[in-house]
């Protein structure tokens, strides 16, 4: 018999079940086939000129602890900043290359997390990009990054 004990498993999930309805407040599906397929969705509205982001914690989303994952904030805050740095760059083909991450806040299930994406710097051929995800005024996380941009396609 092992003396290492196995994890019990992950905590019921007791977070609050959200009554917000993003469709009914303006926000549209963005969905994809990849990665983003299987976490998703993630919903988008346009602001201003801007595309913004946003995401429902699901179930799906815990950790062990039962809260979101963490590295579902970085799935998302990668997506995000990615996103607004591909329109803000003439929809160039691009890639990541630098990501950082600072988690403020647990994001509960139920919570709709947005992301506050902003580009910070462009050079030729890079995009400085940062971003607060918050859940209504409550900063969750905070992350900087960097994008290539590969060329016109």
């Amino acid at each position: 018999m092992s003396s290492i004990e196995q994890p019990a498993g992950p905590p019921a999930i007791t977070g609050h079940e959200s009554t917000f309805d993003p469709a009914s407040a303006g926000w549209e599906p963005y969905r994809d086939e990849g990665f983003i397929g299987l976490v998703g969705p993630f919903w988008t509205r346009q602001s201003g000129g801007n595309h913004l982001y946003a995401f429902m914690a699901e179930p799906k989303h815990h950790n062990r602890r039962g809260v979101v994952q963490g590295g579902m904030l970085m799935t998302f805050a990668d997506r995000s900043m990615g996103m607004t740095c591909w329109y803000a760059n003439e929809c160039q083909p691009q890639a990541t290359v630098q990501l950082d991450m600072h988690f403020i806040d647990a994001v509960q299930i139920g919570d709709f997390v947005e992301a506050k994406c902003t580009v910070v710097r462009r050079t030729r051929s890079l995009v400085f990009m940062a971003a607060e995800l918050v859940v209504g005024d409550r900063v969750v996380a905070t992350a900087k990054g960097v994008w290539k941009t590969l060329g016109k396609r």
